[in-house]
């Protein structure tokens, strides 16, 4: 039986980027064969509800479907689950699966994200550690919540582990997370910030220590029993959740010859150095325009959406060069936060409202001009500040900070 199958356009990935990218093209009129492959056995989809609703119980899985199947049925998108790509040849554009099998392309979307970063300490392979970043994941957790885990060692103080950290607590699990930085949300965000999520952790019960390294984790039977910090102390638990970021999924593009340090280096229209062959999304480096054309990689839904649309039209033979406003949201508690912009290379915050009312924005600027914003529970400031942004506006930080003043009269 022939192992070999062709398509016109194969999308490696089945998350956001890919399927957003299986969209843009029958939306831009391309008519041709679409193969979307993807090493999960689910069909695309939302990944952000994994950490919240997901996690929470909340929100069931069928919910969280990016299109029902019908949907892609009428748009006849194929897919092939449950395989992965192990070497790509661009001379003879083709692929070869885990299965053994080969895919033949005229294009090649490679949308595959990116994996949780694991801990490289001795225990580290323990049973009831976890990541969150696909279903199996969480399901994974939620089997553990459910055999009764309730001392839970969150490692890691950014979104992801803050945002697990909230449902943990709101599921009464008794919640201790560790930071090796001085403050949460180092990489994201500034001192106001991360001051206010410290204090709103604490208060609802989240042991946090900051500064504080991991020696090793320790086991019983092959299954976690605790947590050794750097100078000896145990701290025990039932599982633990590690958060410490994540490593780019590029490696046979990367075998192949792609360019690439940090991910895979893509252009304007989101192509890499190899012929026919694009990249998106959390594994894309990219000089990226709110950032002062800097190379950088986003690991956000917008960045997958707006880099897939880029690269379906350059497909489609309307080419459009990414330059799309970054955004991102993340849920904890009864706080709605939501960003615009980079706020990399701030040289200035103004603060905006108070933070004891739960209701108030961080603004950073560089040189004068407004790069990024941070609004909790603050939507008015979110959408007026992400068009400050869009703008590279130049204000009065006094006339930023003066709540009385709508961010939008400042436009």
């Amino acid at each position: 039986m022939d192992s070999t199958h062709s398509t016109d356009v194969l999308i490696v990935g089945g998350g956001h980027g890919g399927a957003q990218t299986a969209i843009a093209l029958r939306q831009n009129g391309f008519e041709g064969s679409i193969t979307l492959l993807g090493r999960e056995r689910e069909r695309p989809y939302e990944r952000p509800p994994l950490s919240k609703d997901y996690l929470a119980g909340t929100k069931p899985f069928d919910r969280i479907a990016i299109r029902p199947q019908q949907f892609w049925d009428d748009r006849n998108i194929a897919f092939r689950m449950g395989v992965a790509v192990v070497e790509v040849n661009e001379a003879a554009h083709s692929v070869t699966l885990s299965d053994d099998s080969t895919m033949t392309y005229r294009k090649l979307v490679w949308a595959a994200g990116a994996d949780a970063r694991r801990l490289s300490c001795p225990g580290s392979d323990l049973d009831g550690v976890h990541s969150i970043r696909t279903r199996a994941d969480v399901d994974r957790i939620i089997a553990d919540l459910a055999r009764g885990a309730r001392r839970v060692m969150v490692i890691g103080g950014g979104y992801i582990g803050l945002e697990a950290a909230a449902i943990l607590r709101e599921r009464d699990c008794e919640v201790t997370l560790i930071e090796a930085k001085p403050r949460l949300l180092s990489r994201v965000a500034g001192p106001q910030l991360s001051a206010f999520y410290l204090e709103q952790h604490r208060a609802h019960g989240v042991d946090i220590r900051l500064e504080t390294e991991i020696e090793g984790l320790e086991g019983e039977n092959d299954r976690v029993t605790g947590v050794r910090l750097d100078g000896g102390e145990i701290l025990p638990c039932d599982m633990v959740v590690v958060g410490i970021g994540v490593v780019p999924a590029v490696g046979p593009l990367i075998a192949a010859g792609a360019a690439g340090a940090n991910g895979v280096d893509v252009d304007t229209l989101c192509r890499t150095s190899l012929d026919d062959i694009y990249a998106i999304g959390d594994c894309a480096a990219h000089a990226n325009p709110y950032a002062d054309g800097r190379v950088i990689r986003l690991e956000s839904v917008q960045n997958a959406n707006d880099m897939a649309t880029t690269a379906a039209k350059s497909i489609c033979k309307v080419p459009e060069d990414y330059d799309a406003l970054p955004w991102f949201w993340s849920n904890q508690y009864d706080l709605k936060l939501q960003t615009a912009g980079l706020s990399l290379d701030y040289d200035e915050t103004v603060l905006r409202g108070d933070p004891a009312t739960k209701s108030f924005s961080v603004i950073y600027l560089s040189e004068g001009r407004v790069i990024a914003i941070d609004c909790v529970n603050s939507v008015k400031d979110y959408v007026a500040g992400s068009k400050l942004v869009k703008a590279r506006a130049g204000p009065d930080a006094a006339q930023l900070a003066d709540i009385e003043v709508p961010l939008k009269d400042l436009l």
